[in-house]
């Protein structure tokens, strides 16, 4: 079933001991893991089958990611990833993605997804996207 806003998503992420460095703060990767995680469970949420496109030859590729690190996250702190569909067209996505704690913004992100073929050459996106639009 298509969420009632199907261009916002929330995700919740709490960091584990794994996720951070020497100093005890998330390490700065980990964000991107993060951020797929989220764009991964929109991706499903919106009723695209990622496997059926595989199946079919096409995957979704990030091309370019824009990130700035606010503020550190540590150990145990619950996250909220904030996904939101910035635009659409017929050969590629705008995620803007935001990470809070609690009211605090701590990591941004801006995430230009496009789709390949499987000849590594750029396709359109798929019509599930498509309908996306507003």
């Amino acid at each position: 079933m298509m969420p009632s806003d199907p261009t916002t998503h929330l995700k919740e992420i709490r960091v584990y001991y794994e996720d951070t460095d020497m100093a005890g703060i998330v390490y700065y990767a980990n964000y991107l893991r993060y951020i797929e995680r989220a764009r991964s469970d929109w991706v499903r949420e919106v009723g695209i089958d990622q496997l059926a496109m595989k199946a079919a030859g096409v995957v979704f590729a990030v091309r370019r990611v824009e990130a700035e690190y606010i503020s550190p996250a540590r150990f145990d702190d619950v996250l909220e990833v904030r996904t939101t569909l910035e635009s659409l067209s017929a050969a590629k996505m705008v995620m803007a993605q935001q990470v809070w704690r609690g009211g605090t913004l701590i990591f941004t992100a801006n995430v230009l997804i496009v789709c390949i073929g499987s000849g590594g050459k750029p396709v359109r996106l798929p019509a599930e996207c498509r309908l996306l639009q507003r």
